[in-house]
């Protein structure tokens, strides 16, 4: 997990952005500990350092983006995790959300797509003195079978459907949050699996970067 707080000059950057998420709505204080904190700014690329802790989404390259903060933190707190699942992330990108997952429970698999995405968030993790964190490169749409089934499953990008290996993948009373929908703009779901059945709850509209893959969109 985490291993506490690295020692740099953000701190007042980091306090100020978990009181814009209080401010937001977010209550969970675990979530709210996680974000005050991972250095957001080791995530980012050195440019744009000084934006940071805006509460924004920021391009990170190839295409990809690290996401809002708010919005990430929505994700977490809708997962309400026990604090002992192990964690499965589609969607490596930075290495930010793995970190904010890593002070919320012991175990993360993170599967990322592109390989120099997921070296350069190996190199945060480990700078910003994360552990907890397992980056493999795949097709985040058939998830990581050979470590499932997981507590939670987070889904960082677009798919039009609900991949359908993921859903096999969860444990029972298992929770994954997926945005579902067009490249545009997409509804975002919690599904929670309950003795072989399914529930889903809306919890409204976001707009994320396309999954790419065999049950997500063709590249």
């Amino acid at each position: 997990m985490g291993t506490g707080r690295l020692a740099d000059s953000y701190g007042g950057y980091r306090a100020s952005l978990v009181e814009k998420l209080r401010a937001n709505g977010i209550r969970d204080i675990a979530v709210l500990r996680a974000f005050g904190e991972v250095p957001r700014h080791l995530f980012v690329p050195e440019a744009l350092r000084g934006r940071a802790y805006e509460d924004v989404a920021l391009p990170i390259g190839r295409g990809q983006t690290i996401s809002q903060p708010t919005t990430q933190a929505k994700y977490l707190e809708a997962l309400a995790l026990a604090g002992e699942e192990r964690v499965l992330e589609i969607g490596t990108g930075s290495g930010y959300q793995a970190a904010l997952l890593s002070y919320l429970v012991p175990q993360v698999i993170s599967v990322e797509r592109i390989p120099n995405l997921a070296t350069e968030a190996r190199e945060a993790l480990k700078t910003a003195e994360i552990s907890g964190v397992t980056v493999l490169v795949g097709d985040g749409s058939l998830g990581w079978a050979p470590l499932a089934p997981y507590g939670a499953i987070l889904v960082s990008a677009a798919s039009p459907s609900i991949p359908e290996p993921l859903i096999h993948q969860l444990a029972d009373g298992g929770r994954m949050v997926v945005p579902v929908g067009g490249n545009d703009s997409q509804d975002l779901k919690l599904l929670t699996l309950k003795g072989g059945q399914c529930t889903e709850t809306a919890l409204g509209t976001v707009e994320f970067v396309p999954l790419i893959g065999r049950y997500g969109f063709r590249n």
